[in-house]
């Protein structure tokens, strides 16, 4: 299992992001794809058609969203491990920081976790939000 930790910076209010990121009709415009997203804790969400499924545990409006993410084993059955995703704005007014943290990440989804972060979640969120 692994850990990331990254920051993005996005010219945007910390409000702005995080509504990019809790309402699922503005989810499925930067995403391209079906979402089903309550900001509620203990609610679960589901993004990419499907592709990405978890439980949300916490949310701080404009400030703070914790998630636990679901795994399949290559069977494509249901697999016990999960990893937990915070995302932490940090407000400069028209700029935020978003922390990212996602820790427990399986060993053989890594790379490709990685890279959908910087490719599929974050640049395209924040071409939305910096128009």
């Amino acid at each position: 299992m692994k850990n990331i930790k990254k920051h993005y910076h996005i010219k945007a209010t910390a409000e702005d992001i995080f509504t990019a990121l809790t309402n699922p009709l503005t989810i499925e415009i930067w995403s391209g794809a079906s979402a089903v997203m309550d900001p509620v804790a203990g609610t679960e969400f589901s993004l990419w058609d499907g592709d990405i499924t978890g439980l949300n545990l916490e949310f701080e409006a404009g400030k703070k969203i914790v998630q636990e993410w679901y795994f399949e084993a290559e069977d494509g059955i249901a697999s016990d491990e999960k990893s937990i995703v915070t995302i932490k704005l940090h407000d400069a007014g028209n700029n935020t920081d978003v922390e990212l943290l996602h820790i427990n990440i399986p060993d053989e989804a890594f790379d490709n976790i990685v890279d959908g972060w910087d490719r599929y979640y974050f640049k395209p969120l924040k071409e939305l939000v910096e128009e």
